[in-house]
């Protein structure tokens, strides 16, 4: 059955104590974090605000007007006072003299950075004008679903004016610019007694002359749409009825975690993408109804939606009934090669003569009927934003199908948002991805020093990175240092026994199902012991061959496993230990194994050469700082065989390096990051030392 709307009301969250006191700038900002807070009133980096407000011109210093607009990119729910622009009204409304008529509209956006002011550097967006000339003091401009779902339903208009009778008005679609400004500015003159107008297929506009009170207004439009839905659709089967059943969340994630691999080598020909997976109720409701595949069809129909995720989605050929992994598996390369043709087919068909060349043909979204959702983009946080925006679009069309029939934007209009030069010109803005940017790495003994540091140093460059270690409460104390540090979206963390089979599946799966798959794997999963052999107990032997050599193994194995259903190549980086190539007295069992794991990186740096899977190995020595193995009874057992304290041990190990040098954690990231990089892409089988040189471990 259709879910009702959320009967819970929309928080006024205005604290008059808060507000009283500021400024009408800084209101505009409390409005904007609060309006953005709640995803029913406005997607991530959706909608925009405005104030128009008396300032003090820096030259003359006399009063003037200052319009203050959300400027180009930003999120509201997030932005500070630095994410607006600012603007001379005067100089807005001189814009008028100069426009020539809609086919040149676009040129208009050229102007407005002569409008500045004070020199602010944040750029005006092409959303200035709507708010410019709508002839009151603060004006929203909101993305809710509900409002959304009017606006996209074929009778939208007539809706309107149902719900919400003369107070909100309608304007049929038109492009975001200049001339939709204009639009806005008539509609006001005729209409001084509307509060707001619902533009087709795009959002809402609200404004007042009082920043609470236009706050307030934007929350009661929202909520009479909510209760209006929640009372129309109340009883009534979403999307035509269930088709499928949904599978166990664990059975979803297992169905995932084999095709997102897949489909990640088979888009990321022009640069590597990164996934997310999305089974909220709301996006299985969807994936397993009825009428999806014919709604999923017609595409989405706000701008913002349209932008993150396509004209529309692909449907992936899965049966939960029957199973069939392995039969979609089989066809799914020509799902997405079919996707392709269909997306050029609509680039010939919709181009025009000065339009860009062709973008990224494959799909962004992908719908699993009874498993839920799959996204790719550049990065994490695209694919997880892009995930969302169609979830904001599933209950659009949600709405507009239960009441009327779900309208999305025409090809052309779709096409002409999406390769608008305008975007283009942004897009071309965009900096130059970071060396590693849409890589994925998994770092086993992520908690330690040589760990945490591998990962901040990927992470530096781009990468998503997933820590893998024995010790919950160290791993969890990195993987938090490392978002506050970079991003919670690049980070994850899996609890993992490199020498259970079981464990080291399950962690390679769940970092399938987070990103996509995997182009790196960093095996420093260590453990250090120290004994004469006659006194090395055969369970200390297996200890160190358990992690250090079979739990190399392990990784490498499922690691190898992942990266040739891929398709895309990778870089397997040891981390040894200059004990693998010199002796090291009472310390058999440990440089045994280590010098297992460099044997075994060469044997399979020969395996993975024709997949592209380049396998190397780093040798550290003596890396005190940080690391986990040289706490407890290693460190004290070092120190008595060398006759020092624990003090002394550092100087004694930099002293007899032939560079007189500590090694740091530090050094051995930066040896691993060269080996996941481009700069290393013609290496494989080889060994880095960093060991401040030592002679006996001088590859011969």
């Amino acid at each position: 059955m259709l879910k009702t709307a959320d009967k819970q009301r929309l928080e006024n969250r205005w604290d008059e104590a808060k507000a009283g006191s500021m400024s009408e700038s800084e209101k505009l900002l409390y409005r904007s974090n609060l309006l953005g807070s709640d995803k029913r009133i406005t997607n991530y980096g959706g909608g925009n605000t405005s104030a128009k407000v008396g300032e003090t011109d820096p030259l003359t210093g006399e009063t003037v007007e200052v319009l203050w607009v959300k400027g180009s990119g930003g999120d509201v729910g997030t932005m500070g006072m630095d994410g607006f622009a600012t603007l001379y009204m005067e100089k807005l409304e001189a814009l008028k003299g100069l426009y020539r008529g809609v086919e040149f509209e676009d040129e208009m956006v050229g102007y407005l950075p002569h409008c500045t002011f004070n020199l602010n550097p944040r750029a005006a967006s092409i959303d200035t004008p709507l708010h410019a000339y709508v002839p009151k003091r603060h004006v929203d401009h909101m993305h809710p679903d509900a409002i959304i779902a009017i606006a996209a339903s074929k009778n939208s208009k007539d809706l309107t004016a149902e719900i919400f009778g003369d107070e909100i008005g309608w304007l049929p679609w038109k492009r975001p610019g200049y001339e939709l400004g204009l639009w806005l500015e008539t509609f006001c003159r005729e209409n001084p007694d509307a509060k707001g107008v619902i533009l087709e297929s795009h959002g809402l506009f609200t404004w007042d002359d009082d920043a609470r009170i236009c706050y307030e207004l934007t929350l009661d439009v929202i909520q009479s749409a909510m209760d209006w839905f929640a009372d129309r659709t109340d009883g009534v089967d979403a999307f035509g009825g269930p088709r499928h059943d949904s599978l166990p969340e664990a059975e979803r994630r297992a169905v995932a975690a084999r095709l997102m691999p897949a489909i990640r080598g088979m888009v990321s020909g022009q640069q590597p993408m990164v996934g997310h997976f999305e089974d909220s109720d709301t996006v299985l409701e969807f994936v397993n109804a009825r009428d999806m595949p014919a709604l999923a069809a017609l595409g989405t129909s706000c701008p913002d939606h349209f932008l993150r995720t396509k004209i529309r989605p692909l449907v992936v050929d899965f049966d939960p009934a029957e199973g069939n992994v392995d039969g979609v598996l089989e066809g799914l390369a020509g799902q997405v090669a079919a996707y392709r043709e269909d997306y050029a087919a609509y680039y010939d068909r919709c181009k025009h003569d000065d339009s860009p060349p062709m973008r990224d043909p494959n799909a962004v979204v992908y719908l699993v009927p009874g498993v839920g959702m799959i996204t790719f983009a550049k990065d994490k946080a695209t694919a997880r934003i892009s995930g969302e925006f169609y979830v904001n679009a599933i209950n659009v069309m949600r709405g507009a199908s239960a009441v009327s029939d779900y309208v999305g934007l025409s090809e052309q209009e779709a096409f002409d948002i999406e390769y608008w030069l305008l975007e283009e010109a942004k897009l071309q803005r965009m900096p130059k991805p970071k060396s590693l940017a849409g890589r994925v790495a998994l770092v086993t003994g992520g908690a330690g020093g040589i760990g945490s540091a591998t990962a901040d140093r990927y992470l530096a460059e781009g990468a998503c990175v997933v820590l893998a270690d024995i010790d919950a409460g160290a791993l969890e104390k990195a993987a938090e240092t490392l978002k506050a540090r970079y991003s919670g979206d690049a980070v994850r963390t899996v609890l993992m026994n490199v020498t259970d089979e079981a464990a080291v599946a399950a962690g390679f799966a769940e970092m399938a199902v987070q990103y996509g798959g995997a182009d790196i794997l960093v095996s420093n999963a260590g453990i250090a012991s120290s004994a004469p052999v006659e006194e090395t107990s055969l369970e200390l032997w297996n200890h160190n061959m358990d992690i250090l050599s079979t739990g190399y193994f392990l990784v490498s194995r499922e690691a190898f496993r992942l990266m040739r259903r891929q398709g895309m190549g990778g870089s397997v980086v040891f981390v040894a230990s200059k004990n693998g190539l010199a002796a090291s007295p009472n310390a058999s069992a440990y440089c045994t194994a280590k010098a297992a794991e460099i044997h075994l990186a060469r044997c399979l740096a020969l395996e993975g050469a024709e997949a592209g899977i380049r396998v190397n190995v780093v040798n550290p020595d003596a890396v005190l700082r940080g690391s986990k193995i040289w706490e407890g009874e290693w460190l004290d057992q070092r120190a008595a065989t060398y006759g020092t304290d624990k003090e002394g041990l550092e100087e004694m190990y930099r002293k007899r390096s032939l560079l007189k040098r500590a090694v740091l954690p530090e050094d051995i990231a930066e040896a691993a990051y060269f080996f996941a990089a481009g700069q290393s892409s013609k290496s494989t089988g080889n060994i880095l030392n960093v060991d401040a040189g030592n002679v006996q471990s001088f590859p011969r």
